[in-house]
């Protein structure tokens, strides 16, 4: 598996990489230097392609684990950096004529449900019905 990390293209980093916020050091006691944002991009890249777990990604000498880069995406996907991108990019694709807006699907994750929207219908039961107490019938009745 070694060697298999996917390297990120410039055109695609010269997108993003004002979108990623900096990272902020302690002053005092700072710990290890962190790595590099472009590093930790092409760690999550090689992950969501081969669709390997995080602990799976290859220990490459100064590359850093699948647990530093699934730290650094959920950093950035709480700094807003993938919609951001997202819109970049798709400006970037229009201004070249790279789109065809008439084949657009709609995804369910980026439009919002309706509050209004007909609920739908009770799922039936496919179970086998919950037979009868056979002493339910027997409490009512007064034998002599």
């Amino acid at each position: 598996m070694a060697g298999m990390r996917v390297q990120v293209p410039d055109a695609l980093w010269v997108e993003l990489e004002p979108l990623v916020p900096p990272l902020e050091r302690r002053f005092r006691y700072p710990g290890r230097k962190p790595y590099e944002a472009r590093v930790c991009l092409e760690g999550i890249v090689t992950v969501l392609r081969y669709g390997i777990p995080w602990k799976a990604l290859p220990a490459e000498p100064g590359r850093p684990s699948g647990k530093t880069c699934w730290r650094r995406l959920d950093e950035w996907e709480r700094a807003g950096v993938w919609p951001q991108l997202l819109v970049r990019l798709q400006a970037l694709l229009a201004e070249a004529g790279e789109i065809d807006w008439r084949r657009v699907i709609v995804d369910a994750t980026f439009v919002a449900a309706k509050k209004g929207a007909p609920r739908r219908a009770r799922a039936r039961q496919t179970a086998a019905a919950q037979r009868a107490s056979s002493t339910s019938a027997v409490t009512g009745a007064v034998v002599r």
